[in-house]
């Protein structure tokens, strides 16, 4: 459980850097100045933290089903960026509504990085006995502060492409959700199963999936004949104005 929880804290912070790189510089360094301050004033609740009430919270069940509600609103609003910034580049005219909940996604830098960041911080505590508090969650705040600008034009110079970055993006919160349901599971399962196969409800999902295919067949073969009727309408109105003498349709 502690290694996907790792590899998921890994994964956020890849993604959290990752979609910096489609932000101004100075939404960048705003970013990283939030981070570092979260880190720095953060330190007198990390020291009261111990490495067995972390491993207690991971057992509670009830406290990781908490947990997957976030992590579900924060791969959705996430997986909601990559798909309007892929409409966005693609359609050629945008409704204002998209293209201002495109803005306001691109802006929001998502809330699971704080809990990754305060884990962080208990972890360099844990590891530095002895040392001033107060000067190791401010010293990580300083390594925040210029690692997050760092890894984001590292980021972006190894991957130029906007839209390479974008799909690296969405399989990332993919990968997230998939095993934000392992960890936050944890060996419990919402319904019970059975053994039993029900007949009727196996043929009414049958045959909603028989009437679903049939429906789009048919709108499929409807849009086709109207595209078939305007493109000879159109062919036919071309060569009309060419006899005449007018200019041809373009």
């Amino acid at each position: 459980m502690e290694t996907v929880v790792l590899v998921m804290m890994i994964l956020v912070c890849f993604n959290y850097i990752l979609k910096q790189t489609y932000r101004k510089k100075y939404a960048v360094a705003c970013s990283a100045v939030v981070c570092a301050l979260f880190m720095g004033l953060m330190w007198p609740y990390a020291v009261e933290q111990s490495k067995s009430q972390i491993t207690g919270w991971l057992s509670d069940s009830s406290l990781m089903l908490d947990v997957a509600v976030v992590l579900t609103l924060e791969v959705a609003v996430q997986m909601a960026f990559c798909v309007l910034s892929a409409h966005i580049r693609t359609s050629g005219k945008v409704k204002p509504l998209t293209l201002w909940t495109y803005r306001f996604l691109r802006w929001f830098p998502g809330v699971l990085v704080f809990p990754v960041l305060f884990s962080l911080l208990v972890s360099v505590i844990f590891a530095l006995p002895g040392t001033s508090f107060r000067l190791v969650a401010w010293s990580a705040a300083a390594a925040v502060l210029v690692a997050i600008p760092l890894a984001t034009y590292g980021v972006k110079r190894l991957l130029p492409e906007k839209e390479i970055r974008l799909e690296v993006l969405f399989l990332s919160n993919s990968l997230i959700a998939i095993l934000g349901v392992v960890a936050t599971v944890n060996g419990r399962t919402a319904v019970a199963g059975i053994s039993e196969v029900d007949p009727a409800a196996l043929a009414g999902v049958c045959g909603l999936a028989v009437l679903g295919l049939i429906g789009g067949v048919i709108l499929h073969g409807i849009r086709l004949k109207r595209m078939f009727s305007t493109s000879r309408l159109h062919s036919r109105t071309c060569s009309g104005h060419a006899e005449a003498g007018k200019p041809a349709c373009k």
